[in-house]
């Protein structure tokens, strides 16, 4: 693609990187067919070569972007199902990071967007707020249909009708190896994980003490940043970036760690990016160290060599987040790793389109979030599952609002296979 900024903007790193980035795309359209919200509007400009149009002509001109541009880019999930498609391989996700920051900045968005976008930012990555918020939602819920904003109707409908009790296990503390110590890591805990579904973090800690772990939850790590740089506050984002590598890296000069678990995919794109997210700042030689100690957990196991187990006779349906399967190449060690404990694993057509989660999307884009839902939900259960796997809590909770067989992390099942306690999702299951 042919650009033509001025010298005085590529000045400009962010610029650029953009710059670069743009003339990488050769036009060929090839993302239009594995992108999400392309298939289900049909609008050019809701596909990656459209919004990369956009984005040019926002970027090049120099102006604040305008509500057309603002809503295609707010319409695209940041699946990076594109990325893993082209040909050419164009950065989209830094170049869709760095529009939404431009939008961020210069587009007033209608006084309700901005509220709403406000209360998420400030709410889901704080576990006490955001559980405050949904035990809320849930007595709020039976006015759900007299709101006239169907983002708000989606904002009730995602609030569970239980919620558990806090775990100690997310605690800043150290488990130590049940086995012979061989690793020592630490553990991202999460945010919205920890008021949605406990159960993840117990498994992963249980199972990774079995083999031989000591597990850290490091004092001062939270919120990995994803959602509010997903959302274009760049400065909410480093915020809690720069607190997770602070904390992690004073693990790494204490006793040292040898990765950085992490059980949310969307969580582990966004750590294993903090090294470009800080390359010109202060922290660029810490943030590359921890960036290059994350691990998803499915990857970290894989890298330790399971052993097999006996044959469970249970079909698991894998469902493999975006986030993990094009934003941090992860495809098979999941896979892998369900078999070799022995279950039977089932992969859905299409597997590699978003089920519509992505962050806050199926909040903030409810109407089309729930026609992915819809799609993936039915190449899902078509595989006649007893078990949904993900790796992805975003994707749990979307699955599991409409899926006909109980949805769990591929590691509360590893964590049942390897001498772990059977899942209660499960207790139907021989």
């Amino acid at each position: 693609m042919q650009t033509f900024f001025t010298p005085q903007q590529l000045a400009d790193p962010t610029i650029a990187e953009a710059n670069k980035i743009l003339r990488a795309c050769v036009h060929c359209g090839l993302c239009t067919a594995t992108c999400p919200s392309y298939q289900v509007l049909g609008d050019e400009l809701d596909s990656p070569r459209g919004r990369i149009y956009l984005i040019k002509d926002m970027l090049e001109s120099g102006r604040a972007a305008d509500a057309k541009t603002a809503l295609h880019i707010d319409r695209c999930l940041s699946c990076l199902a594109c990325t893993t498609t082209c040909p050419s391989g164009v950065d989209y996700m830094h170049l869709i990071d760095t529009a939404r920051v431009h939008v961020e900045k210069t587009y007033s968005r209608p006084w309700f967007d901005r509220i709403l976008r406000a209360v998420l930012a400030r709410v889901i990555p704080y576990p006490a707020r955001f559980r405050l918020a949904l035990r809320a939602a849930i007595f709020v819920r039976p006015l759900a249909r007299w709101l006239p904003d169907a983002r708000l109707r989606a904002m009730l409908a995602m609030a569970p009708a239980r919620l558990p009790a806090p775990s100690p296990n997310d605690a800043p503390q150290v488990f130590p190896a049940i086995s012979a110590r061989r690793h020592r890591v630490a553990l991202l805990t999460g945010c919205a994980q920890k008021a949605l579904n406990t159960d993840i973090n117990d498994a992963t800690i249980r199972l990774l003490r079995r083999l031989g772990c000591e597990v850290v939850v490091a004092r001062g790590a939270g919120c990995c940043g994803a959602l509010t740089h997903h959302m274009g506050k760049e400065d909410m984002a480093r915020r809690s970036a720069r607190a997770n590598i602070a904390a992690w890296t004073r693990e790494v000069q204490g006793a040292g760690l040898d990765a950085v678990i992490i059980n949310t995919s969307g969580c582990g794109t966004t750590v294993k990016d903090y090294g470009h997210m800080f390359a010109r700042t202060d922290l660029a030689q810490d943030a590359a160290k921890i960036a290059a100690l994350a691990r998803d957990v499915t990857e970290f196991l894989a890298q330790i060599d399971l052993p097999a187990s006996e044959p469970k006779n249970i079909r698991v349906a894998y469902h493999a987040a975006c986030s993990l399967q094009h934003g941090q190449q992860i495809k098979t060690a999941p896979k892998d790793l369900l078999a070799r404990a022995g279950f039977t694993v089932l992969e859905p057509q299409d597997s590699h389109l978003c089920c519509g989660s992505a962050g806050t999307y199926n909040l903030m884009q409810p109407d089309i979030s729930a026609q992915l839902q819809a799609r993936k939900v039915a190449s899902l259960m078509a595989t006649t599952p007893q078990v949904i796997a993900a790796g992805n809590i975003g994707c749990m909770m979307q699955i599991g609002a409409a899926a006909g067989a109980p949805v769990l992390h591929t590691v509360e099942l590893l964590d049942w296979a390897y001498g772990g306690p059977k899942p209660a999702a499960l207790a139907d299951l021989p």
